[in-house]
């Protein structure tokens, strides 16, 4: 008896030891530093947070930026440039030097044209990509994702879905459910197809607003593929192809964006290419971020070179291009007042 009675003491005691010891070890591996009066002045209600160390047994630095829609003291617009690209500090210098400026949108070389939908003041300023075309075998078919987004309205309320674009048409089309990816030999989407393919879907859900409605939001930037749905990983890469093969595992600079339960916007930027000091992360490990960070709904932007935000004119990672801050054809502005 006298035996048991320690030993149940024993147990108990290194269970509790085993629930105390594990949370500080998942803290310390992403122990987040407040750095915000290195970047100030802010807004009130906005803070920005750095990590430099070690994540994943590799060298990592990565920033992230939080601030409420909401609150009525920010403004979150998006500016595009017209078959041009210029660096994220050439935007903060066009828009009268905001807070925050950070890359957004996947765009083409070739014709500095964006690939994913942006809405700014309920404008359409830039259309989704919605064709992919086969290779080898499948060299004769075309792949057709819907292209997710996060959209925010005139009350701040943010929420991260899938949408469609038509160029005749002045509103995006969102539904709130990831569909597999249509294929056919057709190298365009319209509009009719789209609905088809979101009602099919909607019916194996049954769940009628699946299907494909006009999306009125005040502010949209598109991005893919999303990272993190209630609270959970879950990356929807399959559904919206943005990465093929295993390039979904590979590590590089990042640009994330998502928003928490109590209605807080979360840009995250991650380093990379830079031996010894950032190594860069995985879709996965990006996304488990954000959930630590608290996010219910995420989305991945354009990473690699293109990576980089401002804060108050200032750079938080270091961009990977060796020539410095990458051009782009658009970025996210946040500013003091509505």
């Amino acid at each position: 008896m006298l035996f048991q009675l320690i030993m149940n003491l024993f147990l108990t005691k290194k269970a509790f030891l085993g629930l105390l010891f594990c949370p500080l070890v998942s803290i310390a591996q992403v122990n987040w530093k407040n750095c915000s009066a290195a970047y100030g002045p802010l807004p009130t209600g906005m803070e920005v947070f750095s990590f430099e160390g070690n994540y994943q047994n590799k060298p990592f630095r990565a920033f992230y930026a939080i601030a409420d829609p909401g609150s009525g003291n920010l403004q979150i617009e998006h500016d595009t440039t017209k078959n041009r690209r210029i660096t994220p500090s050439g935007f903060y210098e066009k828009n009268r030097q905001p807070v925050l400026v950070v890359n957004t949108s996947f765009f083409s070389f070739k014709d500095n044209l964006n690939l994913n939908i942006i809405v700014n003041k309920g404008k359409l300023l830039a259309f989704n990509n919605h064709t992919i075309p086969g290779r080898g075998a499948d060299s004769g078919l075309y792949y057709h994702p819907f292209v997710s987004a996060l959209g925010i309205n005139k009350k701040g309320e943010m929420d991260v879905a899938w949408t469609f674009t038509a160029r005749n048409k002045r509103k995006p089309f969102v539904t709130d459910a990831v569909f597999e990816l249509y294929m056919d030999s057709i190298p365009t989407f319209s509009l009719q197809t789209a609905r088809n393919t979101s009602r099919l879907n909607g019916r194996h859900t049954a769940v009628a607003k699946h299907r494909l409605v006009k999306w009125k939001k005040e502010t949209v930037i598109g991005g893919g593929p999303v990272l993190v749905q209630n609270n959970l990983v879950a990356i929807t890469n399959n559904e919206e192809w943005k990465f093929a093969g295993k390039a979904i595992q590979d590590a590089h600079p990042r640009t994330a964006i998502g928003y928490t339960k109590e209605g807080k916007l979360i840009v995250l930027v991650i380093e990379g290419r830079n031996p010894g000091i950032a190594a860069g992360a995985t879709l996965e490990e990006t996304a488990s971020i954000l959930v630590e960070l608290g996010c219910v709904e995420a989305l991945n932007l354009d990473g690699g070179g293109s990576s980089c935000m401002l804060i108050n004119g200032k750079e938080t990672i270091r961009p990977s291009d060796k020539e410095g801050q990458r051009e782009v054809p658009a970025a996210m502005i946040m500013r003091e007042g509505r």
